[in-house]
């Protein structure tokens, strides 16, 4: 590979590095359980945001039941995250012409 070619294109990986940790910054995403029931959101650093919990729940559950919920709901934001996480690098990887082995 071309020296200058090379640096071009670690220039435009460090910018898009840039741009993903923006867009993940601004990512909500959301999960639920119990058939929604309670729901959580993350950011797309997978940071907890938000948790709602509908008020049938708190009549019909007991504690331990409504922790189950709860955690369940935020490993599924979780999980929901790390998904829009790997389509959005992707996106950005595949538009960079990198040869294998040179992600971030």
């Amino acid at each position: 590979m071309i020296p200058g070619k090379m640096g071009k294109m670690l220039k435009e990986a460090q910018k898009a590095q840039e741009k993903l940790q923006v867009e993940l910054a601004e990512l909500k995403v959301a999960g639920s359980a119990g058939g929604g029931a309670v729901r959580a959101e993350v950011d797309g650093q997978k940071n907890l945001v938000a948790i709602e919990i509908e008020p049938e729940a708190l009549e019909d559950a007991d504690a331990s039941m409504l922790s189950d919920l709860v955690l369940a709901a935020v490993s599924d934001a979780q999980r929901n995250a790390d998904d829009e996480v790997q389509k959005k690098m992707a996106s950005l990887m595949g538009g960079l012409g990198l040869p294998p082995g040179m992600g971030f």
